[in-house]
């Protein structure tokens, strides 16, 4: 199952500024990958598959107001 990159942090049940200090990054650029304005470089990755649970292959990087049911 396909998932956002909010969605996919929400379902582990961690917020945005656990998220961060796991992967070791700042709050803001949490935000900016949820939102799509960045993406997370090869480096985050397998820290965010660690954090949140889910394959990176399971994670649509766009933000959820740009997909449509």
């Amino acid at each position: 199952m396909q998932v956002t990159l909010k969605a996919a942090r929400v379902n582990a049940g961690i917020t945005q500024e656990q998220a961060a200090e796991i992967i070791g990054i700042s709050r803001s650029l949490i935000q900016n990958w949820e939102r799509g304005k960045s993406f997370p470089d090869a480096m985050h990755l397998k820290k965010i598959e660690n954090a949140y649970g889910v394959s990176y292959d399971d994670i649509i990087f766009l933000p959820s107001k740009t997909l449509k049911a």
